[in-house]
C-alpha cells in the first residue's frame, strides 16, 4: 500500500456502473474501467445487478481498497449509489454480510435491482448503501486486533464522510444486515444507542440469533458462552432503545427459534415470518420490503 492510501484511506478507486467494468482477476480485485465493457459477471451477480437496463438507470457501484486500523488488514468498500443521485451528503445504511461472505456479497435477493427501482419510481428518497469486509466473527472482536466493529462505529463514518457521503460526520443513519449480518445488524444498533447515536432503523434478513451455546459455538465466533451473552442481541433488548427494528425471516430458517423469540419479546417494527428457508429465493421475497422499510426512515435533508 502506498503512503498516501495508508494515510488517508483513500486509495486509487474503482467504479461499476451502467457504463462497464471488466477485468475481475483471479483474487477478485483487479478490476479495471472499461467504457463499453459488461459489469464482471461475478461481481454483476453478487451485488445483484441482472438482465438488461438503461444505463441511466443502473446504480453506481464502487469498490475501493482501504485499510482498516481497526481490522489490522485491508478490506473492500464498496458503495451502492442510486442513479442520478448527488452524492453530497447522500444518507447512508450499513449493509453487513452474512458468514463466509465479503462486501460483494453483501446485497443479497436482487438488493441493488429492487433498490435502483425504488428510488427511481420515487418509492423512496434516494439514499445509498456502504458495505466493508467483516470477517466471520460475528462483527466483534473475536481474535485480538480484528474489530469490525470498531470498523463501524469508527473508520466507516469517516470514511464516508471523505467522499462525501453521510453528511459531514459521515454517520450512516441505518443498517441493514443478514444471517450473521443480522446478529452485527442489532449489536450495531445497540452499540450507537449506547453513545446516545441511535440508528433510525435496523433492518435484519434471517438474523443469526440462536439460542444454544454448542450450536453457536461451532461457528468459532466467540471466546466462550459468557462472552456470547454479553453480545447477544435476544440478551441486551432494552439496549437497542426506540430504535426502529425490521426482521424478516423464513419459516424454515435454521434461525427461526432465536428470531422468534426476538420477535416475541422486542414486538419490532416489523416482525415478518414467511414461507421459506435461509436461501436466496426467501430473501428475494423480502427485500423490497426491508427496502420499504428503510427507505421510509431517510432522513430529510439537512435534518
Amino acid at each position: 500500500m502506498d503512503e498516501q492510501t495508508r494515510r488517508t484511506g483513500v486509495p486509487r478507486r474503482t467504479v461499476l456502473s451502467a457504463l462497464g467494468v471488466a477485468g475481475v482477476t483471479a483474487a477478485g480485485l483487479g478490476l479495471a474501467l472499461n467504457g463499453s465493457a459488461p459489469l464482471g459477471e461475478a461481481l454483476r451477480l453478487a451485488v445483484g445487478i441482472a438482465g438488461p437496463k438503461p444505463a441511466g438507470k443502473r446504480a453506481v457501484v464502487r469498490v475501493e481498497r482501504v485499510h482498516s486500523a481497526a481490522r489490522g488488514q485491508d478490506v473492500d468498500l464498496l458503495t451502492i449509489l442510486p442513479p442520478g443521485a448527488t452524492p453530497k451528503n447522500l444518507p447512508m445504511s450499513i449493509l453487513l454480510h452474512g458468514l463466509h461472505g465479503n462486501a460483494r456479497y453483501a446485497a443479497v435477493g436482487g438488493m441493488v435491482e429492487v433498490f435502483t427501482s425504488a428510488v427511481v419510481r420515487g418509492a423512496v428518497p434516494p439514499f445509498g448503501f456502504v458495505a466493508v469486509d467483516g470477517g466471520d466473527n460475528y462483527w466483534h472482536e473475536n481474535i485480538p486486533g480484528d474489530d469490525p466493529m470498531a470498523m463501524l462505529l469508527e473508520e466507516v463514518p469517516r470514511w464516508l464522510a471523505e467522499r462525501g457521503l453521510g453528511g459531514a460526520d459521515g454517520l450512516p443513519f441505518a443498517c441493514t444486515g443478514v444471517s450473521m449480518g443480522g446478529f452485527g445488524a442489532l449489536l450495531y444498533a445497540r452499540r450507537r444507542a449506547e453513545r446516545r447515536r441511535p440508528l433510525q432503523a435496523v433492518a435484519t434478513i434471517a438474523p443469526g440469533l440462536l439460542t444454544s451455546w454448542p450450536e453457536m459455538a461451532k461457528r468459532k465466533a466467540f471466546a466462550n458462552a459468557d462472552q456470547w451473552a454479553s453480545l447477544d442481541p435476544l440478551k441486551h433488548l432494552p439496549e437497542l432503545g426506540d430504535t426502529p427494528v425490521g426482521v424478516w425471516i423464513g419459516d424454515q430458517d435454521r434461525f427461526i427459534v432465536g428470531t422468534r423469540q426476538f420477535i416475541k419479546a422486542k414486538h419490532p417494527a416489523v416482525g415478518s415470518i414467511g414461507p421459506g428457508g435461509h436461501d436466496d429465493r426467501f430473501f428475494r421475497r423480502a427485500v423490497p420490503d426491508v427496502i420499504r422499510f428503510v427507505g421510509k426512515r431517510v432522513p430529510k435533508s439537512g435534518a
